[in-house]
């Protein structure tokens, strides 16, 4: 289960000078065009996926269609070596699809793949590939992400491998019930600095990377590449949380980013690279990332608050989702890259206020990103999006909505009224290339009608799609209405 980060203490570290290797006492939780902007089929603006906030562009696929991923983290942290992944079952993308999922973020740990330096487990790459033929089976995009919780094994948790972890002798003690103060311990630092700046630590990963591109870099399912969960560093002498947060992203994950983007390109030359800033962004602070020159980047920040975190209920009034987004859209505003939301969702989604947070979440993430992850797709409580039975947990189906995963064309506007039950999208379809757009719907009676030179398709053995086929450069409304079928 993940963990919070205190509220108190991390505005505390957020606003005061923190001496080297200190230990918080906080915790947290732990695809397309070449230039990754829609095409300009009709003439005009880059098609978006929707009308809020201006200059960041799309993302899009390879018939350059603007995408829009709606789904959930799908992951085993429990298991590994031979029964790595077997928590994952075909269950898992059924049940997501038939709810009107896309999108999973299937969580990869390097200390799976290559137990012993330079020998990659066969067993697990085909494990891998078992979990994405499920993946294509019901046609959900995958974006594979290298996993890290404080580091790795040598901590407790999963990662990077113990042969890969170097700590100088420093001292790491655990917090059992606090596991992201963990991520301050001297020990835990150092080893980010070792993997950051150590030139055979540097090969091994890019070795790591180069070995999964070329696996399933032409899998049908692998829409991208994550190329680390959540990273962070060592904070120096006199640094507060984000001077430091901003020096880890600017000197050391913008180079890393940059081999490992290179180390894919050899194997893969069409799949999306995801980065991520340090997870001090989702306090409101603008990253410190500099440009990846690679066509193809994907900005993936987390989305998590901290009080929500620690068990408190939204609170509307202190502005944070206003800040975070703000902070947010800084750096793919610059770098004209497409947005996804990694991982988002609090533990406690019944509090009076979490109903107004999901909508308000929703609304947001639709304004300036082109989809996002929520964590996580799994059956029981705590941050589970369903229960045993496969029903949706208090508040859970509002993460499930109408939308537009691919519009064949220029994007003009698209929103949701959920209180009508009621979609709108509005594009100009495109003059080359495919002329189908497709409409996810959520379980339910769902009418779906479209006006202009257009006509709806509604497969018979996949009630919850709709497929809109428009005459090239035509001007098309589709509406989607809760209602008869």
């Amino acid at each position: 289960m993940r963990t919070a980060l205190a509220a108190t203490a991390v505005a505390a570290a957020l606003i005061a000078p923190t001496t080297a290797h200190a230990q918080a006492t906080s915790a947290r939780p732990g695809g397309t065009t070449a230039t990754g902007v829609a095409p300009r089929p009709g003439g005009g603006q880059p098609g978006r996926p929707g009308p809020g906030v201006a200059g960041i562009p799309a993302l899009t696929d390879a018939q350059g269609r603007v995408l829009t991923l709606r789904g959930w983290n799908v992951g085993d942290k429990a298991n590994q070596g031979d029964q790595a992944l077997s928590a994952i079952t075909e269950k898992h993308f059924r049940d997501m699809r038939a709810k009107g999922f896309d999108f999973a973020r299937l969580l990869v740990f390097w200390d799976d793949l290559e137990p012993r330096p330079g020998q990659y487990s066969k067993n697990y790459l085909r494990k891998i590939e078992r979990v994405l033929d499920w993946a294509r089976k019901y046609d959900v995009k995958v974006l594979l992400d290298a996993h890290q919780d404080v580091f790795g094994p040598a901590f407790g948790h999963r990662g990077i491998p113990e042969w890969a972890t170097r700590t100088d002798g420093l001292p790491f003690t655990p917090h059992p019930d606090d596991w992201f103060a963990e991520y301050f311990e001297p020990a835990v630092q150092r080893a980010f600095t070792h993997l950051y700046e150590d030139p055979d630590l540097r090969r091994a990963q890019a070795r790591m990377w180069r070995t999964l591109a070329d696996r399933f870099g032409d899998h049908p399912a692998v829409l991208g590449y994550d190329l680390i969960n959540e990273p962070m560093g060592e904070l120096k002498e006199g640094e507060d949380l984000p001077t430091a947060a901003r020096r880890i992203e600017r000197d050391q994950l913008t180079p890393m980013y940059n081999r490992l983007a290179d180390a894919i390109r050899s194997a893969d030359r069409d799949g999306w690279v995801f980065v991520e800033p340090t997870p001090i962004v989702g306090e409101g602070v603008p990253t410190g990332l500099g440009r990846i020159d690679d066509p193809k980047i994907v900005y993936a920040p987390h989305f998590y608050n901290a009080g929500m975190e620690a068990g408190a209920d939204y609170d509307p009034a202190a502005g944070w989702l206003e800040a975070y987004e703000q902070a947010v859209t800084r750096y793919p505003k610059e770098y004209k890259v497409p947005v996804v939301v990694g991982e988002w969702g609090p533990l406690n989604n019944s509090l009076p206020n979490m109903n107004r947070f999901y909508r308000e979440a929703m609304a947001s993430l639709g304004r300036y990103s082109s989809g996002w992850a929520g964590w996580e797709w799994c059956y029981g409580g705590g941050y589970c999006a369903v229960d045993d039975a496969g029903a949706f947990r208090t508040n859970k189906e509002l993460t499930a909505e109408p939308y537009a995963e691919a519009v064949a064309g220029t994007v003009r506007s698209t929103a949701y009224d959920p209180a009508a039950g009621l979609y709108r999208l509005e594009y100009d379809a495109g003059r080359r290339g495919s002329r189908v757009t497709e409409i996810s719907l959520p379980p339910g009676a769902w009418q779906v009608t479209a006006r202009g030179q257009a006509a709806v398709v509604r497969p018979a053995k996949n009630r919850n799609r709709a497929l809109v086929i428009a005459a090239p450069g035509a001007r098309v409304t589709v509406t989607v209405k809760a209602g008869r079928g």
